[in-house]
């Protein structure tokens, strides 16, 4: 009698045992499934924001040309001949980690290789949005800022960012 209790309590202990361990595997598989989920969720655009349209604009009057090359660590958009009154665009996604810069060479007759950031993620999430607006002018460099509705004097020919 007593050897036949031992086994039934040996069978029953080993029973929970190997209820503890399929647990255990389906807890890991269960984790694994969330770390996943947080990956892919972090690799989508931030703020929901799918994409962003950048846009440069030449207003210098007279039928003046300007040159513009805009590119990021990853993208170069190479140079563009932008006519007076035209406008040079491009669309990009915001990176999860909110560093998303896109910078720009600009010039013309009276200016020469100009840098500014077309697109600061730090700067422009808010002031943005979905719409990045640049104005290239004889004075210097006006941005829309979306949430006035107001084109703003950001950059002066005078000095380089």
């Amino acid at each position: 009698m007593y050897l036949a209790g031992s086994e039934e309590k040996k069978r029953r202990e080993e029973k929970r045992n190997s209820r503890r361990q399929s647990k255990m595997k389906g807890g890991v598989s269960v984790s694994m499934l969330v770390m996943i989920l947080m990956v892919v969720r972090l690799s989508e655009p931030v703020g929901g924001t799918e994409e962003v349209h950048a846009s440069v604009k030449n207003r210098l009057g007279s039928g003046r040309n300007m040159k513009v090359h805009c590119q990021s660590k990853d993208n170069d958009l190479g140079e563009q001949v932008v006519a007076d009154g035209g406008e040079f665009g491009w669309d990009f996604s915001v990176n999860a980690w909110g560093t998303t810069l896109f910078y720009c060479d600009t010039e013309w007759e009276q200016v020469q290789d100009y840098h500014f950031d077309a697109y600061s993620f730090e700067r422009d999430f808010v002031r943005c949005q979905s719409q990045c607006s640049w104005l290239i002018s004889q004075e210097g460099i006006y941005a829309l800022n979306n949430v006035t509705g107001f084109w703003e004097f950001f950059y002066t020919w005078s000095q380089s960012d």
